[in-house]
């Protein structure tokens, strides 16, 4: 089996090796939510010659904030702003993809203009909150529940995302259907209680993400769309009835479009309550069957445990965040088996150049 530091054909691209960025929320688009040379150098310090990184959760429609200070991609200043970005990592040889992220019903009317959070039902949130400034979450409100005539707008606010996507030199698009956001209270029963086309069975349920999946895919092409799911999250207060049967559902379904690939955030099972005992564990080793594409694994791993789900099979990608954030050349570190930097938690949200683009290399990042 291929290893963690092997080539891997990701649709058009050739990764020269199979450490990725994870899609990470920093908080630090503080100009009408558009990307900074902060952000550009962060990025760019993160590249490497064939790697792969997917930038942070970023906003597709004016009514999607779940958080102050996240990027957007809906004006030409937005666009603008991400350019400087692509371009910063193309120079370094690396490939960049955009995480495309409304937040439904996580969201707050302070965030949105005082309007009130949509969702596929009228359910609020038992837990979770809106960012509405730096030292605390505020309670999501009650949403209110989308008409099937709204839904029509929003597919293509995605799909329109796509387009200044590819204008501002992305090399994909990854649709956020992961952490209780919008796609995502769509496909769990626990936030979806629609009788109409969109939800009830599973394939209703599944309707809008993959709707969604392919209004992107029309733009940019489905073999540069990505998808992340995280089937027994319970952040932002999901929850499902029957988590494998939905997830190898969708998983099956968006093998049969040909999607880029799916990443899978791994169930976090040793100290999670909310995973019962003996309950069945959904993560990306269970959907390999259902999912034929490339498959991206996120959650915790680190150098050893990455290696080992690639060489077993159980993923072809491994997605890092904390490490990441603290190791900018953390493909290089992981390959020459070099020590880490401790990451700084209370640095992660919000802030300047402190925990963002201060923490030193040991070499420079040409794995």
């Amino acid at each position: 089996m291929p290893g963690l530091f092997d080539p891997l054909a990701l649709g058009p691209l050739n990764l020269h090796h199979r450490v990725v960025l994870a899609p990470l929320t920093r908080m630090r688009a503080f100009e009408r939510s558009t990307p900074t040379p902060l952000m550009a150098e962060y990025y760019a310090q993160r590249a490497s010659p064939g790697g792969l990184l997917i930038a942070e959760a970023t906003v597709v429609a004016p009514d999607g904030f779940p958080h102050i200070d996240v990027p957007a991609v809906y004006t030409a200043q937005h666009i603008e702003g991400w350019q400087a970005v692509t371009q910063a990592v193309h120079a370094r040889g690396g490939h960049i993809y955009l995480q495309l992220w409304h937040g439904g019903r996580a969201s707050h009317p302070d965030l949105i203009a005082g309007a009130t959070p949509v969702g596929p039902s009228a359910l609020q949130p038992a837990d979770g909150g809106a960012t509405l400034h730096h030292k605390g979450r505020t309670p999501f409100p009650m949403p209110r529940a989308l008409e099937v005539s709204e839904i029509e707008a929003l597919i293509e606010a995605y799909a329109q995302a796509t387009r200044n996507a590819k204008e501002a030199g992305f090399d994909g698009v990854e649709v956020h259907c992961a952490n209780g956001y919008l796609p995502d209270q769509f496909l769990q029963d626990g936030a979806n209680q629609r009788t109409d086309r969109y939800g009830g069975s599973v394939e209703n349920r599944a309707r809008f993400a993959l709707e969604v999946v392919e209004a992107c895919a029309a733009v940019i092409g489905m073999d540069r769309v990505g998808a992340r799911i995280s089937p027994q999250n319970t952040f932002n207060g999901m929850s499902d009835s029957d988590p494998a049967t939905t997830f190898e559902h969708f998983a099956e379904a968006m093998s049969a479009r040909g999607l880029g690939y799916l990443h899978v955030i791994e169930p976090r099972v040793r100290g999670n309550t909310d995973l019962e005992e003996g309950a069945p564990v959904v993560a990306a080793r269970q959907l390999r069957s259902a999912f034929k594409g490339v498959l991206m694994a996120a959650g915790g791993f680190t150098r050893e445990s990455g290696m080992a789900l690639v060489e077993e099979g159980g993923a072809d990608l491994i997605a890092y965040g904390r490490l990441f954030i603290a190791n900018p050349d953390l493909p290089a570190r992981f390959k020459a088996d070099l020590a880490l930097n401790p990451y700084d938690r209370a640095t992660f949200y919000g802030g300047d150049h402190r925990g963002y683009t201060d923490y030193p290399v040991a070499t420079a990042p040409t794995a």
